[in-house]
């Protein structure tokens, strides 16, 4: 009899979840949503990598003292500057010769990347994608 009980529980546990019909969804349109939401936490991921990888070389150029006058630092400071710009003056920037280390784009990557993770965390707590989902 307690083994009677016990598969039970077990088919209990192991069936799966309600079908987005019994939601008045179809699954087709639940399948959608679900693409979309996994898209744009690829898409948010991505435009986070470019992101970084620009502050990464800025802080990197400002700390060799890069020749700003030429074609790339030029870009590269002109780009991210406007992503740097809001958290300036946060801390000071240490100079020694013409190396320039600058605190405010190690403070503007990690906002952004909490700013980024945030929003897919959020995305996610909302429209939950299992692994199920993504692998179809």
């Amino acid at each position: 009899m307690s083994q009677v009980i016990a598969q039970e529980q077990v088919r209990t546990f192991t069936q799966r979840p309600a079908e987005p019909e019994a939601r008045g969804q179809s699954k087709q349109k639940v399948y959608e949503t679900k693409k979309t939401i996994f898209r744009f936490d690829q898409v948010v991921w991505y435009v986070l990598g470019v992101m970084e990888v620009l502050l990464a070389f800025r802080v990197v150029l400002k700390a060799l003292g890069a020749n700003s006058y030429t074609g790339f630092t030029s870009l590269i400071y002109s780009v991210t500057e406007p992503l740097a710009a809001p958290f300036r003056g946060i801390f000071g920037i240490y100079v020694s010769g013409n190396s320039v280390f600058e605190w405010t784009t190690i403070v503007a990557g990690i906002v952004y990347l909490c700013l980024a993770w945030g929003l897919v965390y959020l995305l996610d707590l909302i429209y939950p994608i299992t692994p199920n989902d993504v692998n179809t």
